[in-house]
């Protein structure tokens, strides 16, 4: 008998989520720890609580026709019907007559025989009638919005920059479940060297699928291996791998990672200049500063100097024209992010958007005066939004005069992505071979 119940576990976890707006893949991994979930267990218990957060939405309309008072519905009910929704809509090994009796057990468990004759009614009546159809909703974007359980305003605001075709693939790329991706510690060993190791231990790997160090899990969790412990492999998705190649760097250069928290671009530049130079790492939170700090010792980079810091306040430390390259991964709304991290689509705000644009502009402000005449600055960020991307570039160059766009970054940029370079910049959407990710490289005049 297992001393946990994975539909058990998954309600907690998303109460979790919904009250205190915890992190789903945080709370995910300290619970699989914490109850000794099996591997088979695991994965059951990830798509489910996943899955739920992902299609919210969608399971929310579907639940709509058959909640009398929906919102005097205790939230724990609410959360189970959600659950066991997703598992007769999406799980297709999982009979819905088990879904149902699960459902009905937890909910005498937790409530009484009343809660337990509603969820088994509810259910029952989904089993016998269907969900309605999304197809009944007339207006396309709004449609588009409870298909794809994205909030309205956010569909909107892209339908807005991308139109509605592009739209609906971001939407859909959000909902794909996300791959593990791995970057090879290139100072200290090879490609094959890692793959074979991994294979080893039971990893089934793949080259990744444009960055030359990238290799990309088939099967397994890399992150619980030796492999990983003795430093032979960071995880990290290719489009954050970019960044480094879009600095360029060039041995014993000193270069500057202004908001360099949890430490995986950092760590690679440190990677690319051959554990030479030195790689000023800031960020604004001791605790987070441990983490580069960690990933640093793991991965024996001496070259690395965590340091807290507020990049907006930088010049207090650092002397004007001290810097070779300097890297801005600047904080943002994570809308690339969304499949690894799907409860952002419902945290996050349009004034979320505003108030970030205008830290990042802060920031790059306070870095440019530290950069060598003739060195490179790196803005990138893990979101799609243009507020946060190309329009904080576009002020940026109106009030700098002394920086211009860099031509050269396509020459650093693998085959695959040279044609997504257009005026130094370049704008990933989330597809099947990566996040959402964007990049923009400047120059300083000589």
């Amino acid at each position: 008998m297992n001393k946990y119940n994975i539909r058990d576990l998954a309600l907690d976890i998303l109460l979790s989520i919904e009250k205190n707006q915890a992190f789903s893949n945080l709370l995910l991994n300290k619970s699989i720890q914490k109850y000794g979930v099996q591997r088979k267990d695991a994965g059951l218990l990830t798509e489910i609580v996943y899955g739920t957060i992902q299609r919210r939405d969608t399971l929310d309309y579907g639940l709509k026709p058959f909640l009398k008072n929906a919102k005097k519905l205790q939230v724990w009910v609410k959360v189970l019907l959600r659950l066991s929704l997703y598992q007769m809509m999406y799980l297709d090994r999982v009979p819905d007559r088990a879904v149902i009796h699960e459902a009905v057990e937890i909910a005498k468990k937790r409530g009484h025989k009343g809660i337990a004759s509603m969820v088994n009614g509810v259910l029952r009546n989904i089993q016998r009638n269907g969900t309605p159809s999304i197809d009944d909703i007339k207006d396309p974007i709004e449609r588009l919005s409870v298909e794809t359980s994205h909030p309205l305003w956010l569909v909107k605001r892209w339908v807005e920059q991308y139109g509605l075709d592009k739209t609906r693939e971001i939407c859909l790329a959000n909902l794909m479940a996300p791959k593990q991706t791995l970057r090879v510690n290139t100072a200290r060993f090879t490609v094959d060297e890692v793959k074979k190791q991994l294979e080893q231990e039971g990893i089934a790997v793949h080259p990744g699928a444009f960055v030359s160090e990238a290799i990309e899990v088939q099967r397994g969790n890399a992150a619980y291996t030796d492999a990983f412990k003795k430093g032979m492999f960071t995880v990290q998705d290719e489009s954050s791998m970019l960044v480094a190649h879009a600095l360029g760097v060039k041995e014993n250069e000193r270069i500057l990672d202004s908001c360099a928290a949890p430490g995986g671009k950092s760590t690679h530049i440190g990677e690319k200049l051959k554990n030479s130079g030195e790689v000023v790492s800031l960020d604004i939170h001791n605790h987070k500063v441990q983490l580069i700090s960690e990933q640093a010792e793991r991965l024996q980079l001496t070259n690395i100097h965590p340091t807290v810091q507020d990049s907006r306040k930088v010049g207090e430390r650092f002397k004007p024209e001290t810097f070779d390259r300097i890297l801005v991964d600047a904080p943002c709304s994570g809308f690339g992010v969304m499949r690894r991290k799907p409860d952002l689509k419902y945290v996050k705000t349009e004034q979320d958007v505003k108030q970030l644009a205008r830290i990042q502009q802060d920031i790059l402000k306070a870095v440019a005066p530290l950069l060598k005449k003739g060195g490179t600055i790196v803005y990138s960020t893990c979101t799609i939004d243009r507020d946060e991307n190309a329009d904080v570039v576009e002020a940026f160059l109106n009030s700098h005069p002394e920086f211009v766009e860099d031509p050269t970054l396509v020459e650093r940029m693998p085959q695959q992505i040279k044609q997504n370079v257009k005026h130094g910049q370049i704008q990933l959407l989330p597809n099947d071979k990566s996040d959402g990710f964007y990049i923009a490289c400047l120059q300083k005049k000589v």
